[in-house]
């Protein structure tokens, strides 16, 4: 395990040759051998790998559990050089007694044998006729391949202080899987060694079940299922591969394929304990069980090279094909958090600041799906543009235009007077571009917006997403107030998603083609005077890139990570796109103002949560308005 709570785990599927046992072995070997290689902590085998599944009536035979364990011993001795915990299976008879078994072996020796608990005996399956349940096999001692071995389902393995266990197949196929009360003891990661023949739509379904278990049990669920070389007289097993963390797939491997397959990824051990402390519900479902801890240390390994994982760059992103509908989604809890709170006021009418920007647009389409669904006239929407010392023809334009085609009340009031007069008033030189400078433009547009709002009776719809308010990028009674802010929770990198997505299902063209232009606008306050008629003040120039920004918002403050952690998780994702300083300088950046600006998430106006996380002080984050920074800043040895 790394120095960032990853540890890496694989799935296995061997080709298996039915009765053929010592094959077997060999290819658990060879498995083995090829995931050691790739410094994996662990490695997973199907259900009954020494023999094959589908052995039949060929389980009740001396010859076979006799050929069985002579192999299991091959497997100890050709793996006792390798720093990794092997898990396959075996049939073991107990006094009498077979059992469908998962073995766990290290260092030559046998740490563990858990039976089988739930077996199936409908449709396909015969298991009953063949093998007993490992239930009541609690604190047992068996002598198997000459070693003494603990034996029974109250098995958890401690791997390098990370708590595991251990289930087959249809164990969690059951109401109450056992792994339910692994993970209430403890175990953080679950194996489920499976053989689970292929059925049309069994796939998807398969795919839910593991990655709800590991949702419900907060944990990393490896499974591997039996594959080609299984007997296919009346089922086909296509092996599968699921590597899932919290609900997330993180690894899978290719179905009908004939040949065999070793999946490695990195799991995230820090990932699921932050989990399990932030839902205070999983803990108080905490079940007491008498398990048995098997240790087992590796304390040479080295620290490993590779990371088999990967790390989206955007994780406030949808980037699967439903994305679509992921999108559209977001935009109905805007939607309908607006529709609320119009009714609840009477309002029927909404005042908005119109600047050509990504966040005041997405707060316009909204307001407009809300008016729609309410039956509200849309002239009721007073859309504001007020140009100032840095607004260009671009944005204007596209902001006029946009109103325009939307058909709602337009307004044009200009702030440079207004300013002009409040510089004097205030003794500030104008060419003294300070934040005052800039903030006294920010103000006197929500000014107007808030009296307008009086007049008409109205409300003042906020604009300001959540990466400004991380950031503390908005003027303290200025952009950052309003009466409702439908963006509150939608970071920067989403709102550009959003309004592409607006802009694919769009009927009217020029609306359309407004939208994709925003889409493509630099970020600006636009509060310094324009160069040559082109935006001068682009955002990510002096806050750094939002992309960034959001990767570090969503890992240090959803997932509770270090900053160290994401830092490193920061420079996996984005690869050779910025330097090592560069990611480290834009974090020290970020922590910075997150810390210094609470105050501002401390005051802020009522808005929808759209996904799992939220600044609302009401809501998601509660946090002290002066909060030291320095530990954060230290974590990451990047204090001055």
């Amino acid at each position: 395990m790394n120095k960032y709570g990853y540890m890496k785990v694989a799935a296995a599927v061997p080709i298996v040759r039915i009765a053929d046992c010592r094959h077997n072995a060999e290819g658990i070997i060879a498995l083995t051998r090829k995931a050691a290689e790739r410094q994996a902590d662990a490695v997973l085998f199907p259900e009954l790998s020494i023999t094959g599944y589908t052995c039949g009536d060929l389980f009740a035979q001396s010859a076979l559990l006799a050929a069985a364990e002579e192999a299991v011993a091959l497997v100890l001795e050709h793996t006792a050089d390798l720093p990794i915990l092997t898990i396959f299976g075996a049939p073991v008879a107990v006094s009498d007694r077979l059992y469908n078994c998962a073995i766990a072996a290290a260092a030559g020796k046998i740490i563990g044998i858990v039976p089988k608990i739930h077996l199936p005996t409908y449709s396909e399956f015969h298991e009953l006729r063949w093998f007993v349940s490992g239930a009541g096999t609690e604190n047992s001692t068996i002598t198997y391949c000459g070693q003494t071995a603990d034996f029974g389902c109250d098995l958890l393995f401690d791997l390098n202080g990370v708590r595991c266990g251990i289930e087959i197949c249809e164990d969690l196929w059951v109401p109450i899987p056992p792994s339910s009360f692994m993970a209430m003891n403890g175990a953080k990661v679950i194996f489920n060694l499976s053989a689970s023949p292929e059925l049309a739509g069994k796939y998807t379904y398969r795919h839910n079940m593991a990655e709800q278990q590991s949702s419900r049990t907060l944990t990393a669920y490896v499974y591997s299922s039996a594959g080609f070389g299984e007997s296919s007289t009346d089922s086909v097993f296509s092996g599968n591969v699921m590597i899932a963390e919290c609900g997330q797939l993180l690894a899978s491997c290719d179905r009908f394929s004939t040949e065999e397959q070793l999946v490695v990824t990195d799991i995230d051990t820090e990932l699921i304990g932050n989990e399990r402390r932030r839902r205070n519900t999983f803990s108080s479902n905490m079940f007491t069980h008498d398990y048995t801890i098997e240790h087992v240390e590796f304390p040479d390994k080295a620290e490993h090279e590779r990371f088999d994982r990967h790390v989206e760059p955007y994780p406030f992103l949808q980037t699967d094909s439903d994305r679509k509908s992921h999108y559209g989604e977001i935009f109905d809890i805007q939607t309908l958090g607006l529709m609320r709170r119009l009714v609840h006021t009477g309002c029927k009418c909404a005042v908005l600041g119109i600047s050509g920007g990504l966040d005041s647009t997405l707060a316009l389409m909204v307001t407009l799906r809300a008016f729609d669904r309410l039956g509200l006239d849309r002239k009721g929407i007073i859309g504001v543009t007020m140009p100032g010392f840095g607004t260009t023809q671009r944005t204007n334009n596209n902001a006029t235009t946009l109103m325009k085609e939307a058909g709602i009340t337009c307004r044009e009031i200009s702030i440079v007077k207004a300013c002009e007069q409040h510089f004097a008033d205030i003794g500030l030189d104008p060419s003294n571009r300070t934040v005052a400078y800039e903030n006294a433009q920010a103000r006197e547009r929500t000014q107007i917006l808030m009296d307008l709002a009086n007049i008409h009776n109205g409300l003042v719809i906020g604009t300001g997403d959540m990466s400004e308010a991380a950031l503390g990028w908005a003027t303290y009674n200025g952009d950052h107030m309003s009466m409702y802010n439908v963006n509150c929770s939608v970071p920067k990198t989403l709102i550009r998603k959003i309004i592409e997505h607006l802009a694919e299902i769009e009927s009217n063209s020029v609306t359309a083609a407004v939208l994709r232009d925003i889409a493509d606008t630099p970020v600006s306050p636009e509060l310094l005077p324009a160069e040559n008629g082109e935006i001068a003040q682009k955002t990510e120039d002096i806050v750094g890139p939002y992309e960034l920004h959001d990767f570090f918002l969503y890992n240090l403050l959803r997932h509770g990570f270090s900053p160290a952690k994401t830092e490193f998780l920061a420079r996996q994702a984005f690869g050779g796109k910025y330097s090592k300083e560069t990611v480290r300088h834009w974090l020290k950046v970020f922590i910075k103002r997150f810390f210094s600006q609470q105050y501002k998430r401390s005051a802020t106006p009522d808005g929808p949560k759209t996904s799992s996380l939220s600044l609302s002080p009401r809501g998601d984050w509660r946090m002290p308005s002066d909060a030291s920074a320095r530990e954060w800043l230290d974590a990451a040895d990047i204090l001055d």
